[in-house]
């Protein structure tokens, strides 16, 4: 993120006293805030801070509340499977044509990887959680590694 900011504020103060911004600003700057946000995604999931819908889940109590953390672990799983699967292609198209961007020729499928494997770990985090191997702080019962228990 310091290396966001610092490029945006190069380019600014170039934009503006030498009336010639920096041309790799907006290619440079959205790929970056892509890898931030896979990168991000993971270490979200595995510290459960991602925005949860409560309003069910925090009322049940019980066998009731195991069903529903499995099957939103289920879900979880299911989708990031699929988004891997559908990723996969896409970086494989990618890769097989060289892609660069426009402006700065930089290759694509680099940044690109990143997705797929951004998936897979917390896809795989969610796996974990479900058999008990990373505890799920939420919903854990006391003395208890396994959330599900």
């Amino acid at each position: 993120m310091t290396a966001i900011v610092g490029i945006i504020v190069t380019s600014v103060m170039m934009r503006k006293f030498a009336n010639s911004p920096v041309h790799i600003t907006e290619e440079v700057v959205g790929l970056m805030l892509s890898v931030s946000l896979f990168l991000g995604l993971p270490m979200v999931t595995l510290k459960q801070k991602h925005v949860r819908v409560s309003l069910i889940a925090d009322r049940l109590q019980g066998p009731s509340r195991r069903v529903m953390n499995i099957v939103a672990l289920l879900v979880g799983i299911g989708f990031f499977g699929w988004l891997i699967v559908e990723t996969i292609p896409w970086f494989e198209f990618a890769f097989k044509r060289n892609l660069k961007t426009e402006t700065t020729r930089l290759l694509l499928w680099p940044w690109m990887a990143l997705m797929p494997l951004s998936l897979a770990t917390t896809g795989a985090i969610l796996l974990a959680r479900m058999v008990g191997i990373i505890e799920d702080f939420d919903n854990a019962a006391p003395n208890s590694g396994n959330p599900l228990e």
